[in-house]
């Protein structure tokens, strides 16, 4: 099957800047050599810590910031190469959610008028936009009668529901969801990510899972990659990273995800990290994570790839064992 959406390669570099004058000294990498596919009806999981580039790789995704060099192919097509007749185009086949379902959202405009510009800048249901927008909320699970009111006026579920129904507007093929429930209430995030899989069954949708909550996007998650300062350290299913973690850094965040049972939460192993995430301005030489591992020998002072290993791809020197 041929991968909906494809990333070669790709780095996001922001330039630093010093001085009176501001000129740039430096560079950052906040996505460095990042690459993976991903096919209609499936979910990517992107986890890591905050300031890994996971939600700067999910801006390139979209176009909201244009990458220093790699590519985003969207049915084998390059978005970067596009003219902006063609990009018009792409941008109907990926839609991003954002992580505040407040902040979002336009205050000053009603949820018909929020969900419906999508339809009007692109030309579509003219004279229908309130029938459609009507059924696009009915989708999401909300009721029409909502179509009149404003942000405020709603509870943080229905606000991110519509910001869903938004992104639906324009049938994509492809939807990034940046930490769609880390902003709401654990009650509403079940009902949230019920949605999502929902909608992807009834319309073949693919995802980009960004988050930080292990446990959430195990729930919704085909296939996981972790993250760590700008590189995927660990890619596999879901199944297999939650119960054979490679990677030292997963095995670390995985031990912090909770247990259910008292019983098990109290004899297991915590993994604690020493040290706080080293400064993108002052990374560790080789691999980035050498600082904080406690595998860490002198072969760790080279960058490790990502090596696949029967499926299970792994940049490390000293994974776990198969």
């Amino acid at each position: 099957m041929m991968a909906v959406l494809e990333v070669r390669d790709l780095v996001k570099e922001y330039p630093v800047r010093s001085g009176v004058l501001r000129r740039v000294t430096g560079s950052v990498k906040a996505v460095n050599g990042v690459s993976f596919t991903l096919e209609r009806g499936r979910t990517l999981g992107l986890v890591g810590e905050t300031g890994c580039g996971k939600s700067t790789v999910g801006r390139c995704l979209v176009n909201l910031i244009t990458p220093t060099s790699g590519s985003v192919l969207l049915e084998g097509r390059d978005v970067a190469g596009l003219s902006p007749a063609d990009l018009r185009t792409a941008r109907r086949q990926i839609q991003l959610v954002f992580q505040d379902p407040y902040a979002s959202l336009d205050p000053r405009q009603t949820v018909e008028a929020i969900v419906g510009e999508p339809l009007q800048l692109h030309g579509l249901a003219r004279g229908q936009e309130r029938q459609r927008t009507a059924q696009l909320l009915d989708l999401v699970g909300l009721s029409a009668s909502l179509l009149d009111q404003y942000p405020h006026e709603l509870s943080g579920g229905q606000r991110q529901r519509v910001g869903i129904a938004r992104a639906l507007a324009l049938e994509p093929e492809v939807i990034v969801l940046d930490e769609p429930v880390s902003a709401l209430d654990v009650s509403v995030q079940a009902g949230v990510l019920n949605l999502l899989e929902e909608l992807q069954q009834h319309l073949n949708l693919a995802y980009v899972f960004i988050a930080h909550d292990l446990s959430v996007v195990r729930h919704v998650s085909h296939e996981v990659a972790v993250m760590y300062l700008g590189r995927i350290v660990e890619h596999v299913d879901a199944d297999r990273l939650y119960t054979s973690p490679r990677h030292p850094y997963t095995k670390a965040l995985l031990s912090a995800v909770p247990v259910p049972d008292p019983r098990v939460e109290r004899s297991r192993q915590r993994i604690l990290l020493e040290g706080d995430l080293p400064s993108p301005l002052d990374l560790p030489q080789g691999c980035a994570f050498r600082s904080r591992c406690w595998k860490q020998t002198d072969a760790c002072s080279t960058v490790p790839r990502l090596v696949d290993d029967a499926g299970h791809a792994v940049a490390c020197y000293h994974p776990e064992p198969a």
